[in-house]
């Protein structure tokens, strides 16, 4: 009989917590039933809300936290509060191998800082790596640095590959993953000494986990020709952040002109179903769940700002990599 996952959850951390975390572990735990939650914050609060959304008490077990780490604590500070803030615990949980991930919406420095005190990096990897979903024409792209590291080396961009690779093939096993090396042209002589020699790396070193297919430009993100996109993590937050503004100014616009005037209306109306479909394809909530990559257990970061549906979408990535042995692909695979 296969034992159930256990996920450790920081029920305190991000915007409306804990009442968005626990009404998105009601919601993942409706499309599953082979996962467990270890609960981490206010013990008399999350054990109202496990009341309010009517959870499966066998699913879930509260530990109680004495402090809360806020959005304004500095990293240095924020570790500094000590073991008993509830993102800590969940992580500690997580290295005392009484859980198989954790998911947080609270402060990001502070859970990279706490988590690299607590969990070991990943043998012959020198730097964690931020990854995320991102949509394109054809699915998703995996994306990584996302802001971790500003400066990186050619090991670890090279490193970054393989990692990303490695969490494509965990969240979809039935494609091939294809990495590329984001550049300011797609010509092999583009780029800094450093994408150069990562490009002649890639293309000399091999790897059965993925198909390397060069450089892309920003503007080909999306198009779905590849589905791994590699950069550091100073270039890879701004393009984040690039993208997170154009679609939210796109669907503003978009709301705004449709809105604007009765044929507008009428015209919304007669296509409910399309612009529906279009929301659902740029709604930052369906790709909710950034990984840290390169520890020896799995580190999901949920935005703080997110819903109840985002944050049961960050549980989603973690079950689907737990379910896909990632951190066994790295070690694997890595050099």
């Amino acid at each position: 009989m296969t034992m159930p996952i256990t996920i450790a959850v920081d029920a305190m951390g991000g915007e409306n917590s804990p009442d968005k975390v626990l009404e998105g572990i009601k919601i993942h735990s409706n499309l599953t039933s082979d996962i467990r939650y270890k609960v981490f914050g206010d013990k008399d609060k999350i054990n109202s809300l496990i009341k309010k959304y009517k959870i499966n008490n066998n699913l879930i077990e509260v530990f109680h936290s004495e402090n809360i780490i806020e959005d304004s604590d500095t990293a240095l500070g924020a570790a500094k509060k000590g073991k008993q803030t509830s993102m800590w615990m969940s992580i500690e949980s997580l290295k005392n191998n009484q859980s198989d991930a954790v998911v947080s919406a609270g402060n990001t420095g502070a859970l990279f800082v706490i988590a690299k005190l607590n969990l070991e990096m990943i043998e012959n990897i020198d730097k964690p790596a931020l990854s995320a979903l991102w949509p394109n024409k054809n699915g998703f792209n995996v994306v990584l640095d996302l802001g971790a590291n500003v400066e990186c080396s050619e090991k670890n961009l090279f490193d970054f590959s393989i990692m990303g690779a490695a969490l494509h093939k965990a969240l979809f096993d039935n494609e091939t993953s294809k990495v590329a090396l984001l550049n300011i042209g797609s010509e092999e002589l583009k780029g800094n000494a450093t994408i150069k020699n990562t490009y002649q790396n890639l293309t000399d070193k091999k790897n059965s986990l993925f198909e390397f297919h060069g450089y892309i430009e920003g503007n080909h993100i999306m198009d779905g020709n590849v589905n791994v996109i590699v950069t550091d993590g100073f270039t890879g937050n701004v393009a984040l952040k690039t993208a997170e503004g154009t679609a939210n100014f796109i669907t503003s616009e978009l709301k705004k002109t449709m809105t604007s005037n009765l044929i507008g209306k009428i015209s919304s109306l007669l296509n409910i179903k399309n612009l529906k479909k279009f929301k659902s394809k740029l709604d930052p909530r369906l790709y909710n769940g950034a990984i840290l990559l390169g520890l020896n257990k799995p580190v999901i970061k949920s935005h703080g700002s997110t819903d109840s549906l985002g944050f049961a979408n960050s549980l989603k990535v973690s079950e689907k990599i737990i379910k896909g042995k990632l951190i066994e692909k790295i070690k694997n695979n890595i050099n």
